[in-house]
C-alpha cells in the first residue's frame, strides 16, 4: 500500500494556490512508475518521497517530464510529513533533490522553503514569444530554465491572454510576466506558463520566485516581499532574498488522502 495525498500549496483555502500530488513511497520505484503516476494525477507536479536516514528523497514529475526544482510540490510535501504524523511539527523536513538539500520549517503557521536563489541576465526572446503572449515587456531577461519578462501594470498581467497553441510551439522551458503590484497588499504580482513541461499556465510557481525575488529585490532595494501569482486560482507568498538563498513561504491545505492499490 503506498499513501498519496492532494494538497492545495500557497494559499490558505481549499481550491486555490496550486494543487500536488504527494506520493509517499516505502521503497524505491522505477521512473516509469513515477512518470506514469504523474501523467494518470494530471497535476502540474507530482511529488515522490522516500525516507532516508536523516531526511527524505523528493523527486517532482510533470505528467510528461522530471523536473529539477518545484516549490509548490516542495512544500505540499513539507505539509504532508507534518500533517500525516510522518514529522513532528517542530521538526525541520530535509529534501535531497537535484537541486540539492532543500529544507523546510514551521514559523507561526506559515511553511518556509530554503531555495538556492536564481540570477537573469538581458536577452532577447524567442522568436514568436511577445506576440503569442500578446504583452508589451519594458525588460527581458533569461535565468538558466526560464524567460522573465517585465510589463508596465499589474493590469496588463491580469489581462494577458495568451495565445496558447503558439506558445506550446515555443522552444523554451517557461516564461515569467511580472509587474510591481498596485495593491498595497503585494510587492509584485506574476504570472507563469511552461510549454515544455506540458502546463499551460501553472497557478503558483515556487520556483519562478528565486528568479523573481532577486529580479524585484535589484528593481526595489529591498529583500522581503509579499508576491500574488495572478493565475485563476491564485496564490500568495512570501518572498526573502539572502544572498544566495531565497526564502519562500506559504501555506497550504490537505484536499484528499488515498491509497494507491494498483501498483
Amino acid at each position: 500500500m503506498i499513501e498519496i495525498f492532494q494538497v492545495d500549496a500557497f494559499t490558505n483555502k481549499a481550491f486555490s494556490g496550486n494543487p500536488a500530488a504527494i506520493c509517499i513511497l516505502k521503497e524505491p520505484k522505477e521512473e516509469s512508475f513515477m512518470q506514469s503516476l504523474a501523467k494518470e494525477m494530471n497535476l502540474s507536479e507530482t511529488a515522490f518521497l522516500l525516507e532516508k536516514e536523516d531526511g527524505y528523497s523528493l523527486r517532482w514529475f510533470t505528467p510528461s517530464m522530471e523536473i529539477d526544482l518545484c516549490g509548490h510540490a516542495t512544500l505540499a510535501s513539507a505539509y504532508v510529513l507534518w500533517e500525516n504524523g510522518n514529522l513532528s511539527r517542530d521538526k525541520e523536513a530535509k529534501f535531497y533533490t537535484k537541486s540539492g538539500i532543500l529544507k523546510a520549517k514551521l514559523i507561526d503557521n506559515w511553511i518556509q522553503l530554503d531555495f538556492p536563489a536564481l540570477s537573469q541576465e538581458p536577452s532577447d526572446p524567442p522568436k514568436g514569444l511577445i506576440e503569442a503572449l500578446g504583452i508589451k515587456p519594458i525588460y527581458i531577461g533569461r535565468s538558466k530554465s526560464n524567460y522573465l519578462i517585465q510589463v508596465e501594470s499589474e493590469e496588463e498581467v491580469r489581462n494577458m491572454k495568451p495565445n496558447y497553441n503558439e506558445i506550446m510551439n515555443i522552444p523554451m522551458h517557461g516564461v515569467m510576466v511580472t509587474s510591481i503590484s498596485k495593491s498595497p497588499e503585494y510587492d509584485f504580482v506574476s504570472r507563469f506558463f511552461a510549454p515544455e513541461a506540458g502546463i499551460f499556465e501553472d497557478p503558483v510557481t515556487g520556483s519562478a520566485h528565486c528568479c523573481l525575488g532577486p529580479y524585484w529585490k535589484d528593481k526595489l532595494g529591498k529583500d522581503i516581499f509579499m508576491a500574488y501569482q495572478a493565475s485563476d486560482r491564485g496564490g500568495s507568498l512570501k518572498v526573502q532574498v539572502a544572498g544566495d538563498r531565497v526564502f519562500l513561504s506559504g501555506k497550504a491545505v490537505m484536499i484528499f488522502k488515498g491509497e494507491l492499490y494498483y501498483i
